[in-house]
């Protein structure tokens, strides 16, 4: 009990400090069409921002529909030949990768995966006896199986906002969501998404770029993510030099949690901080995360591809120009595709591939679809 209570007074107390930081509110742009100066000066300071009410109920019900549907189809666990609905698993249906987890575990913590950049490994409560030996806890690449995401990832306000930080020839990063069950969802370890630019003379505080989040449910202190304010500008963090100088704790004292309703985007540095806890709660997350990076922060670097799981290839690439081309279609593609599902709105002009003509039939968009998570861009 004595821990329990531990646990609800950490959450409390960071759940007032992150109402503190006045950097939640609507989506406002200035007279000129930029970003509100007050929203730009809180991301600079903090790193983060909740951006509250951006998604309407036909955009949620939509994202809903189609991820019930994409979740029906999944396995009941790792290797399970049956689907949630407990029909055979159609191993020609088209999914996104997977990515599994024991329930409550820290899959990335303390390992060599991602580049290391997980370096400690999270508190892992023991799970319900009933809990399946697997969850899913990351899907990657949802644009050939969910229309919704394809088409909220332009949504025109948010592609203006990437643009306020990143500048009009942003590159996009990739495509995911975070599932985050009740008493089944694992906990991400404190990390700092770049493993690239650290060490380089140009470093920025917005050299790896920023995420989008949106929300699929209310999210809590138990279930959200959280995010040290600010340490996107104060370059690589010693993240085993923070938890011994807090006791061997995980529980980093100057943390916040990101608290959004349902239908808020947040844009989150991807420098900054950040991690989540197990979700032993009765309440689900569901994120949809996507991201973009400036274009000199991209074009003529090598990576060592990061790998989520051990299966993943290894290997380096090289943006160069053409690739980066590449990969900005599908921003092109996602504006078209939500141009003809929401005629009504204006859609947002990016410039790199404003002149390109892509198809709008859906045999055909799905054709440049196929399989072009492989060419996901990580720094």
């Amino acid at each position: 009990m004595a821990m329990k209570q531990n646990t609800d007074d950490y959450f409390a107390a960071g759940a007032e400090r992150a109402r503190a930081l006045g950097n939640r509110g609507p989506l406002r742009f200035d007279a000129d069409g930029r970003l509100a100066a007050e929203i730009r000066e809180a991301i600079h300071d903090t790193g983060f921002y909740v951006f509250e009410g951006v998604l309407d109920d036909t955009e949620l019900a939509e994202l809903d529909a189609d991820l019930d549907a994409l979740l029906a189809r999944t396995p009941r666990t790792e290797g399970a030949q049956t689907d949630r609905l407990g029909r055979p698993v159609d191993s020609a249906a088209q999914l996104p990768q997977l990515l599994w987890a024991r329930p409550l575990a820290d899959p990335w913590g303390g390992t060599e995966l991602l580049n290391g950049r997980h370096p400690v490994r999270m508190e892992e409560p023991v799970a319900d006896a009933a809990a399946p030996e697997s969850a899913i806890f990351l899907m990657l690449g949802l644009f050939e199986s969910m229309d919704s995401a394809l088409h909220l990832s332009a949504h025109p306000d948010v592609l203006r906002v990437a643009e306020a930080i990143c500048g009009p020839d942003f590159v996009p990063y990739n495509d995911s969501i975070f599932l985050k069950e009740p008493g089944l969802g694992a906990s991400i370890a404190w990390h700092q998404d770049g493993t690239t630019h650290w060490e380089s003379p140009t470093w920025h505080p917005i050299s790896h770029g920023v995420n989008f989040m949106a929300q699929l449910h209310r999210t809590t202190p138990a279930n959200a993510l959280w995010t040290v304010p600010g340490t996107h500008r104060h370059g690589r963090v010693d993240l085993r030099a923070r938890v011994a100088a807090n006791g061997g704790s995980t529980r980093l004292p100057d943390a916040v949690p990101m608290l959004c309703e349902r239908g808020d985007v947040a844009v989150q540095n991807r420098q900054c901080v950040h991690g989540s806890f197990a979700n032993a709660s009765p309440d689900p997350r569901i994120s949809f995360v996507w991201g973009f990076f400036p274009r000199n922060a991209v074009e003529g670097v090598e990576v060592e591809m990061p790998r989520p799981a051990k299966d993943a290839p290894a290997g380096r690439r090289r943006y160069d120009a053409k690739v980066i081309a590449e990969r900005a279609r599908l921003v092109q593609l996602a504006i078209a595709a939500r141009r003809a599902h929401r005629p009504e709105e204006t859609p947002y002009h990016y410039e790199p591939t404003a002149d390109l003509a892509l198809p709008l039939e859906d045999g055909a968009r799905r054709a440049v679809l196929r399989g072009y998570a492989r060419g996901t861009i990580f720094i």
